[in-house]
């Protein structure tokens, strides 16, 4: 039975749970339009050339995608007509009917957030959430080199950034998702996010718990990168667009770490 991209998002907007933010400049369609008939349907984190490719090589021609397609925040193509991965990356979509919708605003208006439920989960930390949905967890009381290594294997990372002092023993923590670190001061022994500013941002955590560490304050940052913080999410975005798309495969193409350590 046929669907379309715009039927796609009309049931995405069903199931929502909240009202779909219509004004939003990034929860548009960034490659092709509602019209496209939709054979599968591929969730990821950024929208690469790479998972474009994959997920066309797998039968599916509709991306899915939580971050930015044409590496900007509102997707404006300003001085990209010459670019030659512009070409290529938008020919290719072009060629082969891919349609591109971003679902970024709306995603996070939902309620779990399926950025912060799923790196609960994937880490291990979401039994220990108090109190629920306020993303800080109780830990077992830990170092934090243990920490960070245990999310590491967990999330498959090599190139995970910690700051502090590694024997220094964490309990409380407090989760991020994106660009949403945490403030390291307080209570709180140790923040975790995507990413963060070093410097000259609203809250400086890093230079705040190199100074920590220097003073023997238990405190620590856990740097996981934007897309490794947010991948798992869109997985379970996939789950759930499976309970309400029936007719074609829906699945993660995934996106992985960006980075590797030398």
């Amino acid at each position: 039975m046929a669907i379309t991209a715009g039927e796609v998002l009309d049931r995405i907007k069903k199931n929502l749970g909240v009202p779909w933010q219509e004004n939003t400049t990034r929860d548009t369609f960034k490659a092709d339009g509602p019209a496209t008939e939709v054979k599968g349907i591929a969730t990821t984190v950024m929208s690469t050339f790479d998972q474009i490719r994959r997920a066309h090589a797998e039968g599916m021609n509709m991306i899915l995608t939580h971050e930015t397609t044409y590496w900007n925040d509102r997707d404006l193509l300003n001085g990209l007509a010459d670019d030659p991965v512009y070409r290529a990356k938008s020919e290719f979509c072009a060629t082969n009917n891919i349609v591109i919708l971003r679902f970024h605003d709306n995603l996070h208006a939902r309620r779990p957030d399926f950025t912060y439920q799923a790196l609960a989960r994937v880490t291990g930390w979401a039994p220990y959430e108090e109190p629920p949905n306020s993303h800080r967890f109780v830990l077992p009381e830990t170092t934090l080199g243990a920490l960070a290594a245990d999310v590491a294997k967990r999330l498959g990372s090599k190139a995970l950034r910690v700051v502090g002092d590694p024997a220094a023993r964490v309990r409380l923590a407090q989760m991020g998702v994106g660009y949403g670190m945490p403030r390291a001061a307080g209570e709180v022994d140790v923040v975790m996010s995507g990413e963060a500013q070093e410097t000259d941002g609203a809250v400086d955590n890093t230079e705040y718990v190199m100074d920590a560490a220097t003073l023997g304050v238990a405190k620590g940052q856990i740097i996981l990168g934007h897309a490794m913080s947010e991948e798992p999410g869109m997985e379970d975005c996939a789950e759930w667009l499976r309970s309400f798309i029936t007719e074609i495969p829906v699945k993660l193409v995934r996106a992985g770490e960006p980075y590797w350590p030398k």
